[in-house]
This record gives C-alpha cells, structure tokens and sequence, in this order.
C-alpha cells in the first residue's frame, strides 16, 4: 500500500518508481517525507531515466542516516532547535559567570618546568597521540594534504614526519619500547592521500599497527531555518564536514578508545595537523595531568584581547560549573554582560585573564572512555548560519550543523577536573593555516600571520631556546620581511627528538659553545654530543647519527653555510616554497653522517 504522501502531485516521480525501491529505503524516505524533506524527492524522473542517479542518492541518504547518532530524523530535529535558536539570539552562557580557569603557568623554564617534563616522560609508553587531520591545503595555496607540508625547508620534512620522528623518540626512551598509538582522524578529502603517504614513506619508521585511520564522515547541509535538507542538484545533498568533534565519537563507535585503555594506555594527546609545536609541550603536559590529577587539560598561551583565539574561562551558575572553550566573538559581550563593562580587555599582565586556546588536548583515558560510553561520544553541536539580513529569514549559503573537539567537558560531572596549562606561543603554538598574501594582511594589521614562513621560523626558534637551556650561548639575527611576512635570519637549529625531547636531556648534550648570525645546526641522533662548539656568521652543520653511533663535536666551524634564497610571488617553484617565498641553498655546510655503530669525534 502506497502511503498517502503520494497524493501530492510533485511527488509522482517519487511515486512511479516507488515499486523499484526496497522496504527499508521506502521506511527512510516516508521518514524523511514526515520530518518535511519532501522537496528531495519532488520531480523524479520516470523509471528508466536517471536510475542510477536515484540509487546512488538512496545509498547516500542511507549511509548518513545510519553514520549520525540518532539517524537524520535525529539531525533535522537538532538542527531546528538550534536554528530556532540562533534566529532568536538565545545566549549559550545565560546564568553562567566567567571565572578564571584552574590553571599551571609555563611559559618560562623554570625548575617546575622541568619537574612536569620528567613526570611525563616517564610516562611515554602510557600515551596516545590523536591527530585531528581533515583538512586539505588549498586555503595556503598548496595542492595536497596539509600533512604533507613541509614544517621547514632546509630538510623538507613534512609534518607528518615529523610527528611520526616524535613518536618514534618517546619509544626509544621507554623502559618497554611499546610502540606509541597513533590515531588520525581523517576526511573522505584527505584520507586517501594521508594513507598514500604513510605506504609511500614506509610509514615513517613505525608500525603499520600502532596507526588507526578513522574516517570523519560528512554531514548534510542545512537550506533554511525549517532544517530543510540542502540539494546540489536533483539526486544529490551537498554535504559539508561536521567538525573536529566527531575525533570523540569515532574513538567510540570504533572501539579504539577502550581498547586503548584495556592495553594500558592512560593518556591521549589531541593535536592539529599544523601545529608542529605540540610535541615541545607533550612531556611538561603530561607530567601536569599526572600531578594535578586533570582528566582534561587545554593547553593554552598568553592571549591578546580581542585576539581570534578562543577564551579558556572556568563558567559557574544555576547550580553547574564548566571550564570551556569561549570563541573570540563570544568573550567579549559575555564579559560585557557579567563581570566586566568594558568587555575584553588586559589585566595588570598585559594580557587577557582568560588563556588563548591552542585546541591540544590531555585527556584521561580511563575517565575519557567512561564518558564516551555513557555519551556515546555525542558532542554538544552548534550551528553558525550567515543569514542574508537582519531578519534571519534566509541564509547566504547552506549551513550545517558543527561540533568541537574542545566541548568534551560539557559532558563532565562533579567528578572530573578540568585544568589549563599555559606555555609560551613560540614553544606551543605556531599553526600553518594562512597563505603568504593573507598572513601579510594580518601582519599589517597587528596580528599573527599563522603562516608557512612563521611556522618554520618558530621550528627554528624553539631549537634556538633549548640550546639557550642547555647553556650554550645564542645571538640571534635580525629580522627581515618576506613577502609582507616576518622571517628571522637565524640562526636556525633543528634539535630532532632522537637527539632530545626534554630540556634535561638537551643540557646533558650540550656543553658551552655560541651559536650566531644566520648560523644553522640540525642535530639527529641519541649519542650526539657538543663541547664547546662555535658557530657564526653563515656557518652551517649537521650531525646525525644512527643507533649505536657515540659522536663528540668540538671546536670551531666556519664554512658558507646554507643562504636564503628570496622568491617573488610568482616564482616557478614546487608549491611548499612558494606558500612561503624562500627556499636555502648549501653553498658547503659541514655535513656528518654516521650509518655504522661506533665512537666518532668530530672537529673542524
């Protein structure tokens, strides 16, 4: 028996062909029909004209009703509560004040700075790394996975690499050697091309097991505030990402979270797939959340108000209380609306009271894992339309319905403690996410570029602060404009996690010396040692060292080194130095590769 939507005259396409589609696909479209989606099946073709086109359309409609918690009944309800919402200006903190987070200040190498960093180490065959990585490189200008870019150009290594050289450093100085999980979250976009890259590069020294490829699944766009369901064209949705937040659903729906926790790991860190930093805080943001018994730690810097980074504030009233994420454009009115009339301004420090949130995680497992299985993973969702006036009658372009990753502690109870740690920008937080001629704007106007060229520059200077730790002495150059973005000269220094991963382990290396001008050092290797040495001018060297091989350097160098190369805008060149408008040329650093166990001394 046909069902009496039938009668309706735009739907006798749907109708003719209603005897070609099976039961199961007939219940979700009568389920979509009911929820007020009849326009997806209004001017059906007859059967035999596009029938391919309609089954494929079915199969998705299928797919995405049994991939979102509580089918797309479930997301067409959400999205009117939350477009109804969002038209009415409803107040996500109503009743709520900001209060200053619990929070652990690092931003400066003190003795408690290493005490965290020797707690955590101590712990790096207990942890698991979550890469968030659905994005593709398009809005830097770069044709392929963000993954895939280069954090700095004197060796190319890739981001990827260079998580996975971290991870294969915190086996290394495991008691057990156990491999280190590493789970990525990807994107129908990126996910092909992420898992091309680990097979093409032999997974980079790991194992093929201790990877977990999760596949983010897209959501439907929204056309109105009716939650009618967004077409590209006749038998097709347009689809749309859902947000980092489903990271939090899929480590559920897969099973990867418990059986995590089941093998003995205790801790997750959640990074981005740009933000090469990360692994200088893991060992000190691991050692907080031991000691303070945090089940969620946000990592965060020094925020400037007004800044488009998201606020860390501890919100409390009406009888609940949340350390949460507020977005930038949130913060001040909520200031403004509670403790504050002048909104978001800087405190007697020069910055804001609320910490900037660098979305890296510390999360507890075993608590992690309870709540997942009580929430199955579901994130609170939001939705962010751009409506085409004042009305908020009609959209600019389809929405869709989002979550955040950084949200997880609105599902906490009384019993998980949530806690901030704050580090220094350049140590933390140097995302690659604006091509040159944006990141130039933003220079110009006063913020941060967030850009290839910065990103590389701050990889170099956090190599700069651990030698300066260690007690080496260390002048840095000058600064100079690349295409409307800062770059400093130098010197340049790639410390790699095989050579140290905490500041106790680089002053043990490390004895005496200076490092000048538009010098650079990359250092690769367990047993690599400096006594005194000197490097100046444009000097260059390298060092690396494979297992087993001891090498002591001392003394002197001097030598041409390796010269930046300035690239004009339009400069012929692969895409990962045009998204940053220099490449460096050797012109005779001293290079020094040890592939055989032994014990080397190396000199001018």
């Amino acid at each position: 028996m046909e069902p009496t939507f039938m009668d309706n005259t735009e739907l006798a396409g749907l109708k003719a062909n209603w005897g070609t589609i099976s039961e199961s696909r007939q219940e979700l479209v009568a389920a979509l029909v009911a929820a007020g989606q009849a326009h997806l099946f209004a001017g059906w073709d007859e059967p035999g004209t596009n029938d391919e086109a309609k089954a494929a359309f079915l199969d998705s409609l299928v797919k995405i009703n049994g991939n979102y918690p509580g089918g797309l009944s479930g997301y067409i309800a959400n999205a009117r509560k939350l477009l109804a919402e969002s038209k009415a200006g409803a107040n996500p903190f109503e009743g709520l004040t900001p209060e200053q987070p619990e929070k652990v200040d690092l931003t400066s190498f003190s003795e408690a700075f290493e005490q965290y960093e020797a707690i955590g180490a101590g712990k790096f065959d207990k942890v698991g790394v979550v890469l968030v990585a659905g994005g593709l490189g398009e809005r830097l200008g770069y044709n392929g996975i963000k993954l895939d870019i280069a954090v700095e150009v004197l060796e190319q290594t890739s981001y990827l690499k260079h998580y996975a050289d971290n991870l294969l450093a915190m086996q290394a100085r495991s008691a057990s050697k156990r491999p280190v999980p590493f789970i990525i979250m990807v994107s129908q976009d990126t996910g092909p091309k992420t898992i091309e890259s680990l097979e093409a590069n032999h997974y980079f020294g790991l194992r093929k097991e201790q990877v977990h490829i999760l596949q983010q699944e897209l959501v439907p766009a929204i056309a109105d505030n009716d939650g009618a369901l967004a077409l590209e064209s006749a038998y097709q949705l347009i689809l749309k990402p859902h947000g980092h937040g489903d990271i939090h659903m899929l480590l559920h729906t897969s099973g990867v979270a418990a059986k995590l926790a089941a093998e003995g790991i205790e801790y997750f860190m959640f990074i981005q797939d740009t933000n090469g930093p990360s692994f200088n805080t893991l060992p000190a943001a691991i050692g907080v959340s031991v000691e303070h018994g945090y089940d969620f730690n946000s990592l965060a810097i020094r925020r400037k108000p007004g800044e488009a980074v998201g606020g860390l504030a501890r919100l409390v009233g009406e009888g609940r209380e949340f350390t949460l994420n507020v977005e930038y454009n949130q913060l001040d009115p909520l200031l403004r609306a509670t403790i504050n009339p002048e909104g978001d301004v800087a405190d007697e420090t020069g910055f804001s009271p609320f910490p900037g949130n660098c979305n890296t995680l510390v999360i507890k497992v075993d608590s992690y894992v309870r709540i997942l299985e009580a929430s199955q993973g579901i994130i609170a969702e939001f939705v962010n339309p751009k409506y085409s006036d004042e009305t908020k009658t009609a959209f600019k372009k389809p929405t869709r319905l989002e979550t955040m990753m950084q949200d997880l502690p609105k599902l906490f109870g009384e019993a998980e403690k949530v806690g901030v740690t704050i580090f220094d920008r350049m140590w933390s937080f140097s995302p690659n996410k604006n091509n040159v001629a944006d990141a130039a704007a933003k220079i110009a106007s006063g913020g941060p570029a967030d850009a290839s060229a910065t990103a590389e520059n701050d990889f170099y200077g956090a190599g700069r602060a651990r030698l300066e730790v260690a007690g080496m002495k260390v002048e840095e150059a000058g600064e100079k404009m690349i295409l409307g973005v800062p770059f400093t000269l130098g010197p340049k220094v790639i410390l790699r996690p095989s050579f140290a991963m905490t500041l106790a382990e680089g002053r043990e290396k490390v004895a005496g010396g200076s490092i000048s001008g538009e010098a650079t050092l990359i250092l690769e290797g367990a047993d690599i040692k400096l006594e005194n040495v000197e490097l100046s001018g444009t000097t260059g060297l390298v060092v690396k060292a494979c297992e087993g091989a001891k090498v002591t350097v001392k003394g002197k160098f001097e030598n041409e080194g390796f010269e930046l190369v300035e690239l004009g805008a339009d400069a012929d060149v692969p895409e990962y130095l045009k998204i940053r408008g220099y490449r460096f040329e050797n012109r005779g650093a001293a290079i020094f590769e040890f592939d055989e166990p032994g014990e080397y001394t190396v000199q001018p």
